[in-house]
């Protein structure tokens, strides 16, 4: 089989990266040239584990390629996929499918032959058919069912851990409109058959739907036990205790149960909003995750607050020492982050700020400016008056906790993501504050 793929953002890429390795050949075009341009000579725009041995591997079998040229990447195709960026619309956060308009007018002008037009893009109820009308506003010579038809495919990839979601995805989703689309993805996903993978076929808007339902379904899950942390706090309960015993619970679950700093990245800040905004438009209005999205933009800005009081409750004139600002490891997405809400507040509160993050200082050097960048976690944390964990890393789970209370002016860690063992943290000599865990007096 052959496909195309519009877009070489993160969805795009992985998508196309994994399908070339189910033996698909797979054409992914982009319009930023530049980006193209170091597709072709290896170099990955994204980090993301494993993607640039599966890239490298796919393009030498010959599976794989890179081009700026729809036409060229759509001869031959049994589908074309729409993978380009749905991000909030300024002013009223609904998201913004000019993109994905963009390519539909594009597909449309290049179709010669029967293809599956395919929304991967997280996109709002009613898109695909949007999508349609386009190609059919564009090519009205086309009868209907006979040179395309649309599908949607929502993605369901954890950055840091896409290639094995896709992989070995819990489900997949297809929503079509004609059997004969259904069975062209029901093709492209044949190797999952062998793991059993369930596949859901469905109509174009329960797929749409099915994407934000999910999204926002976990964000409110984050939301929920982070306000359980809180209440933690305040009765002296340990909120991980009560994370295992209701995730124990089969009708629960375990996962996304752990307390933080708030929720970020590409997907729940921008789908939770999108999602309300449709509700609200079409009358039926979700009072949950509206809640749900109060409450996580206020508790970004607490947990300043909390570094803040963990200090003193003043940091002017003195110097924090941040490590990880990535919204989660093993990426270096800064979309909706923390760290862009808790650093500049700490700052305004004249702070100076030293941080260190194994894969997202370029990016976020762009967007955080006035901090000052160091080469590792323990060049954060010279002549620092605390350290903030903001991001759990793996190389942080494990410092050297004698050579940090050494280079601190004061042995104080708040620690965000809860990495450590407060009682462990009490016997090392650390003032240690954490996130809905009883605190415990330094041990001595």
């Amino acid at each position: 089989m052959r496909i195309a793929m519009i877009g070489t953002g993160y969805v795009g890429l992985v998508s196309g990266a994994c399908f070339s390795e189910f033996g698909v050949h797979v054409c992914c075009v982009d319009k930023d040239a530049g980006k193209i341009e170091r597709l072709k000579r290896g170099e990955i725009p994204i980090y993301e584990p494993g993607l640039d041995d599966l890239v490298a591997r796919n393009v030498a079998a010959g599976r794989l390629s890179f081009t700026m040229d729809l036409k060229e990447a759509m001869q031959g195709v049994d589908a074309v996929f729409i993978a380009v960026g749905t991000p909030s619309r300024r002013g009223d956060g609904h998201a913004d499918l000019s993109y994905v308009y963009g390519a539909a007018e594009e597909i449309a002008a290049n179709l010669d032959h029967y293809t599956v037009v395919v929304t991967k893009s997280t996109v709002p109820v009613g898109t695909g058919r949007e999508v349609e009308a386009i190609i059919r506003r564009v090519r009205p010579d086309f009868a209907p069912g006979a040179d395309f038809d649309v599908a949607s495919n929502p993605e369901f990839l954890r950055e840091g851990s896409a290639i094995g979601d896709f992989m070995r995805p819990d489900r997949v989703v297809i929503g079509a409109t004609s059997e004969r689309a259904g069975e062209v993805m029901r093709r492209l996903y044949r190797p999952l058959y062998l793991i059993e993978t369930p596949i859901v076929v469905t109509s174009l808007e329960t797929a749409e739907l099915t994407k934000y339902a999910a999204n926002t379904f976990l964000a409110a899950k984050i939301t929920f036990i982070n306000e359980i942390a809180d209440l933690c706090e305040k009765v002296g309960a340990d909120v991980h205790d009560v994370a295992r015993g209701i995730g124990l619970d089969g009708r629960i679950g375990k996962k996304f149960l752990h307390p933080g700093p708030g929720y970020g990245g590409s997907c729940f800040p921008k789908d939770t909003l999108a999602l309300v905004r449709t509700a609200q438009q079409v009358g039926s209005p979700l009072r949950i995750i509206e809640t749900v999205v109060d409450i996580n933009a206020k508790r970004k800005k607490q947990m300043a607050e909390r570094i803040i009081a963990a200090c003193g409750g003043v940091v002017d004139g003195k110097t924090i020492g941040v490590l990880g600002v990535t919204f989660k490891p093993n990426t270096d997405d800064m979309r909706d982050a923390p760290s862009l809400d808790i650093i500049p507040a700490l700052q305004a509160a004249g702070a100076h700020v030293r941080a260190f993050d194994p894969a997202g200082m370029e990016e976020a050097g762009k967007l955080l400016p006035g901090v000052e960048w160091t080469k590792d976690a323990y060049a954060a944390l010279d002549g620092a008056d605390c350290v903030a964990i903001l991001t759990e890393w793996n190389e942080f789970r494990a410092l050297d906790l004698k050579r940090v209370k050494k280079l601190l002016k004061r042995p104080v860690m708040i620690d965000l993501r809860n990495i450590y063992n407060p009682g462990d943290m009490a016997k090392a000599g650390f003032s240690y504050s954490s996130i809905g865990r009883p605190s415990q007096p330094i041990a001595g």
